[in-house]
């Protein structure tokens, strides 16, 4: 998990707290498949990845910019943080189109 300047690695039952506003990412850095809770409040945010899903189920969306005005009902923002290609580098990640 990286948010801001701090990145941490949790192991199971672990948790990390995020302030609001703050350009975050989350990945599985390990081989196995990991769970993760998420806890938003107030309430309301959850229907963005509700929606998110829908909206996926079937592939890429069909519009380039389907996904961020979706966020933008919610309220979000998606920004592309200095930090984020290195941590891209070093786990080997896949990050999604357009990042």
């Amino acid at each position: 998990f990286r948010s801001g300047d701090r990145e941490t690695v949790l192991g199971a039952g672990g948790y990390i707290t995020k302030p609001r506003g703050e350009l975050h990412a989350m990945w599985n850095a390990g081989s196995v498949p990991a769970r993760m809770i998420e806890i938003i409040s107030p309430a309301g945010f959850e229907n963005f990845f509700r929606e998110l899903a829908e909206m996926l189920a079937d592939g890429p969306p069909s519009t380039e910019d389907a996904v961020p005005a979706l966020a933008a009902k919610y309220g979000l923002e998606f920004g592309r943080p200095a930090w984020l290609p290195d941590v891209i580098s070093r786990f080997d990640l896949t990050p999604p189109p357009g990042m």
